[in-house]
């Protein structure tokens, strides 16, 4: 039963933490808790399951809270590769959602993902989080708002947003201005993620002139530098590229793609939270046979 439900467990863990690592953290403990009962007489093994997963992530979150309060520079979600753009997923995993569920408190994050996400009924969310299901309903209407805030107005087409990003990835290591300014919205944001353990930018950086002065900085000061390897695919639904940097980091780019123009560019350097790509890209750089 566990093995078969899985995967469901890990999309409820992943999007209440944000990490992978952490994720499959909850799910081992999960796993040993539900080894350790009379699986017999478990009514409901997968909403016993569910809620074993949701409360070990709520108390996990209480103390990741503390350290994210703490982390130097701009906090992205660990990317998970994914086959498939957003529009063809069964749930939302952009870096968006995750980062919208971020600002969540951990109670209105549980009753938002397992009532909206997971079609938990009220009433189980009501044990889980010890309320009345009246104020589970009240969490779950505030953390929709708030998520819808700040997703993109409009996706685009799949086909159309990998040829943006290749395009995007061309200039960006050409160093060629003139391209990258036709391919930014007005009010493009860049939110790059070193954890501090690598360069990035400590704050986010706003408007399509900043993001431009930034690339061009960055061509002048590493003239000539292109990563080793590289590798186009979705992650977290949005078209990106994997990279090997001449350094040996590996930085995952993704980009949202609204009304033709990239609105939000993320990159993510920290190697903590890029390392589990790097199989994905090496095994893209092979030989053919």
């Amino acid at each position: 039963m566990f093995l078969a439900t899985r995967s469901r467990l890990f999309a409820i863990a992943y999007r209440m933490l944000g990490t992978v690592s952490d994720a499959e953290d909850i799910l081992q403990d999960c796993y040993l808790r539900w080894q350790s009962v009379e699986q017999s007489e478990v009514r409901d093994p997968v909403g016993y399951l569910v809620r074993v997963t949701s409360r070990l992530c709520l108390d996990h979150l209480k103390s990741a809270r503390v350290r994210r309060e703490k982390y130097p520079g701009e906090w992205l979600p660990e990317p998970i590769l994914t086959n498939e753009p957003l529009e063809r997923l069964d749930h939302d995993v952009s870096v968006a959602l995750l980062m919208a569920l971020e600002r969540l408190s951990p109670a209105e994050r549980a009753a938002f993902l397992l009532h909206d996400v997971f079609d938990t009924p009220f009433a189980e969310i009501s044990d889980l989080l010890e309320r009345s299901p009246a104020s589970c309903r009240q969490l779950a209407t505030r953390a929709r708002k708030k998520v819808q805030d700040g997703k993109p107005k409009k996706r685009v087409a799949p086909g159309e947003g990998q040829a943006l990003t290749e395009a995007f990835f061309r200039a960006a290591k050409a160093g060629d201005l003139d391209g990258l300014k036709h391919l930014l919205a007005d009010d493009v944001q860049l939110i790059s993620d070193g954890g501090g353990k690598a360069m990035a930018a400590l704050n986010p950086i706003f408007g399509a002139d900043k993001v431009l002065r930034l690339f061009k900085g960055l061509a002048r000061k590493y003239p000539g530098q292109s990563p080793t390897q590289t590798h186009r695919c979705y992650l977290n639904g949005l078209p990106a590229m994997i990279s090997l940097e001449p350094e040996g980091l590996v930085q995952a780019t993704a980009l949202e793609i609204e009304a033709g123009l990239i609105s939000r560019i993320y990159v993510i350097r920290n190697p903590d939270k890029t390392r589990h790509l790097l199989s994905a890209l090496q095994n893209a750089n092979l030989p053919q046979k």
